[in-house]
Formats: structure tokens, C-alpha cells, sequence
């Protein structure tokens, strides 16, 4: 019998000290009667150390801090815990108790394992998650630095040819004619044109034809001589021909020029010479032209409206740059670089909702850049909250994606029906509405109401479809 009894004994030493954890058996009253041999190397105490000890005073001592046998002892119940050892060490114990036939604790044997490895592991990897996202900012920093030069978006297809085609006639002295929409930049790319082709150093002037009475426009642009008509200056004015000598000449909206005007800019230009209003004496000037319409002036020469060699003069070198919603993709960056510069003007920090921006990128954008810029103005300037939602948009883009008005947006699933069976045609058009939603709604609950489904089906179906990014 004492031989049976020092064999299991033996056996279970063996299997207590073969453990890759460290076990440790505590009584009823909290005394521990059996501790594996590695348990200096996870709580810093021999064996012999611990073996009569009371697990409560080994807690006071930290330990086992804390010990998973007091809780177990007091929850009689399996328990987990994490415990930080005095060696630094971060340990799992697992205490398990275990009952005689009366339901009564008679031991509780714990297992801990070393985490120490994990955890670090797990800290160097939520550090290095926090550098690549330092990194990614950097690199989309860099990558709006990169796309926006000189307050022009240059991400898409149209705009980086547009961009590349600016940069060489920069070089040149030649004639570019800008052309295109009401807002889209074409003072801007004029200014370019200017500072990075040789008369930079020199002035620019910029003329908006259609801002200038045609009763003065001639001695705005021309200049006149001293007494040269009622009202007139006795020392006479020199003209913005005259100021941009040496440098750039940008006239905008050129079709606003009247046929007698456009006469005598044509002989300016060509023999780089003029008379002011009143004047006798000719007046020498060298300067580069650059001009730009939004009207169809090859119509205007037809209508007899606009003289074809000055057209032809003028029009040596055209860009036709593209309106905003020819180009898309620039506008999720053009929210990015308005909503930095007006955050900053009136020292706010408010962002735009994804389903916002994804609104803003298919409206039709009739005003173009200029009205994009004036939309995120008045919205930072109006916008107490942090972020802009759809219901802070200005009424007319509410209502340009109205219910009604987005039909149009079924029309590519409804005729993938045709060739569909019916739970894939399903599919798809609860897709599509699950999409409007979650562009048009804050939460999840705001989506069920409107869609008349239950929340939890929102969440489930915005998973099944990978919307809810």
C-alpha cells in the first residue's frame, strides 16, 4: 500500500515538474502543499520558499499578484487571471478547484504560463501599427503635396495632361488661349503660366473684359492722353497694355471685347506698338498675351462677333480645361485642401462624413471649383458639430439627389435583371438600397427606419454586402 502510495506520489511530481506551466496546489485554508520546480523562473521564489505559505500572504507580498486560489476559494468556481510578478513578468493563471463528495473545496490546482513573450510581442506590434500609420500620413501628406501644386489638383487623367501641357508652354512666350466653364481656374493657370515662364520677374496684369464698361474700356486698356476727353486726367493715364511692357497681359472673358476694341488690340499685338486715347505718339510695349473664355469664340468668328484674325491670333496655343465633374477623382482631394485652408481661416477642425464626400464627388457642379470652394466655406463657417452629415448640405444638392431624382441609379441593376434569376435580381436591388442609405443616414438606426427593417438586419445585411467599410 505505502508502495502504491509513494509511487503516484512520485508520478504526479513527475508530471508536475514535466509541465511547461508552472503548477501550484493550494488546501482549503489557502497553504500551498505542492509548487513545480520552474516556478522560480516565473514568480522569482524557490520552491521551498512558497510550499506552507499562505496564498493570501504571498498576495500581500505580490507575489502571486494576484492570486488566482484566493479568488477560486472565495468564487468556488474556475477563474482566469492576468498577473504582473515583481520580476516584471506578465503571467495567465488558471485555478481549478476541486470538490469531495460534500461539494467542498479540498484543493485548488493553478496553471501559469509565461506571457511576457506575447505581450511584448503584442506591444511591438500596436507600435509598429502606430508607425505605419504615422507613415501612411506622412505619405499621403506628401501625396497631397505632390497632386496639389500651387492650389491645383493634378490627380486625374485630364488634369495631369492639362498640367503637363502649362509646363511646357511656360517656356514659350506663345499666345494660350483658356478655355472652359464658368469657375473651373483658368486666372490660376494664367498666374502659372506667368511665374514660371521667363517674365516672371516682371508684372502681371490680369483685365476682366466683362467687368470694365465698353464706354471706358478703351482708355482702361489703351491709357489716354493728358486732356484727351471731359473728365479727364490733365496728366493723362498710362493703360494696363502699357503696365504689363516686359511682363504678362492676361485677358480674361476676351469675348466681351467689342469689334472696334478688338481692332486695335489685334495691331498691338502684331506690331507691338499703340497710341493711347487722345495721343499722337506711338507707344512701344512688349508683352506676352494670355487669354480666356467661356464662350465658344469659333461661333462668335461665325456670327460675325469676333474678328477671325484676331482669333486665330489669340488662339495660338488653346487648353481646354476640364470641368469638375469631368473630373471626379480630383474632388475628394479639393474637399481635403479647402477644408484645411477654411479650418484653418476660422480656426476650426471639422471633417466631412465619407458618404458626404461621396455625395460631393456625383454632383454635377454647375459653378465648378469656384463653387466648390464657396460650398465648403459656408458650411465650416455655419457648422458647429465636428463633422458634416448630408442634412448639412445646401438645399439644392438635397434635393438634386432626392429619391425621385436617383432612380437613375437602378437603371444599370434593372437591366442586369434581365439576364438574372430572380434572387440575384433581389440581391442586388437591396444592395443598391442599402448603399443609399448608408450614404444618406448617421447610424445604423436611422438606416432601418428608413429602409422599415430592423436594426440588427441593417448591420447584418451592411456586413454581407462589405458596405459598411
Amino acid at each position: 500500500m505505502n508502495q502504491d502510495i509513494n509511487l503516484l506520489k512520485k508520478e504526479l511530481e513527475s508530471i508536475v515538474n514535466a509541465s511547461y506551466d508552472n503548477i501550484v496546489v493550494v488546501d482549503r485554508e489557502g497553504f500551498v502543499i505542492r509548487v513545480s520546480e520552474n516556478s522560480e523562473a516565473i514568480y522569482g521564489k524557490k520552491p521551498s520558499y512558497l510550499i506552507g505559505k499562505s496564498v493570501y500572504t504571498l498576495q500581500q507580498e505580490k507575489i502571486f499578484n494576484p492570486s488566482v486560489s484566493v479568488r477560486v476559494l472565495k468564487e468556488k468556481k474556475e477563474i482566469q487571471v492576468m498577473q504582473e510578478t515583481f520580476q516584471g513578468l506578465a503571467v495567465m493563471a488558471t485555478g481549478i478547484p476541486v470538490f469531495n463528495d460534500r461539494e467542498e473545496i479540498v484543493r485548488v490546482i493553478s496553471f501559469s504560463h509565461d506571457l511576457t513573450e506575447i505581450k511584448q510581442l503584442k506591444e511591438d506590434y500596436e507600435e509598429l501599427q502606430a508607425k505605419m500609420k504615422r507613415y501612411e500620413s506622412e505619405i499621403e501628406e506628401l501625396r497631397y503635396k505632390e497632386v496639389n501644386t500651387e492650389g491645383i489638383i493634378i490627380q486625374s487623367k485630364k488634369m495631369k495632361k492639362i498640367w503637363d501641357l502649362v509646363q511646357r508652354m511656360a517656356k514659350s512666350d506663345a499666345s494660350v488661349m483658356l478655355l472652359g466653364e464658368t469657375g473651373v481656374g483658368k486666372s490660376v493657370f494664367a498666374r502659372i503660366l506667368h511665374k514660371r515662364g521667363e517674365r516672371k520677374k516682371e508684372p502681371f496684369i490680369e483685365v476682366n473684359c466683362g467687368a470694365i464698361p465698353a464706354s471706358l474700356f478703351e482708355s482702361e486698356l489703351f491709357g489716354y492722353a493728358p486732356g484727351a476727353f471731359t473728365g479727364a486726367s490733365k496728366k493723362g493715364k498710362v493703360g494696363l497694355i502699357e503696365l504689363a511692357h516686359k511682363g504678362t497681359l492676361f485677358l480674361d472673358e476676351i469675348a466681351e471685347i467689342s469689334i472696334d476694341l478688338q481692332v486695335k488690340l489685334l495691331r498691338a499685338l502684331e506690331d507691338k506698338q499703340f497710341t493711347r486715347v487722345g495721343g499722337e505718339e506711338s507707344v512701344n510695349v512688349n508683352f506676352r498675351i494670355i487669354t480666356a473664355t467661356n464662350q465658344n469664340l469659333k461661333q462668335k468668328v461665325k456670327d460675325n462677333t469676333f474678328r477671325e484674325d484676331l482669333y486665330y491670333r489669340l488662339n495660338v496655343v488653346p487648353v481646354n480645361i476640364p470641368s469638375l465633374r469631368e473630373r471626379q477623382e480630383d474632388i475628394h482631394y479639393l474637399i481635403h485642401y479647402y477644408s484645411d485652408k477654411l479650418n484653418y481661416k476660422y480656426r476650426k477642425n471639422i471633417n466631412f462624413h465619407p458618404s458626404v464626400i461621396e455625395y460631393l464627388q456625383q454632383y454635377n457642379w454647375p459653378g465648378n471649383i469656384r463653387q466648390l470652394e464657396n460650398l465648403i466655406e459656408q458650411l465650416i463657417a455655419m457648422t458647429d458639430s465636428k463633422t458634416i452629415y448630408f442634412e448639412d448640405l445646401p438645399t439644392e444638392i438635397k434635393e438634386y439627389f432626392s429619391v425621385e431624382s436617383n432612380l437613375s441609379t437602378f437603371t444599370p441593376v434593372l437591366e442586369e435583371i434581365q439576364e438574372s434569376t430572380l434572387q440575384e435580381s433581389l440581391q442586388r436591388v437591396e444592395k443598391e438600397w442599402l448603399k443609399r442609405a448608408y450614404r444618406q443616414h448617421k447610424t445604423t438606426y436611422e438606416m432601418a427606419s428608413f429602409l422599415g427593417i430592423s436594426q440588427s438586419t441593417v448591420v447584418r445585411r451592411l456586413k454581407e454586402y462589405n458596405i459598411n467599410s
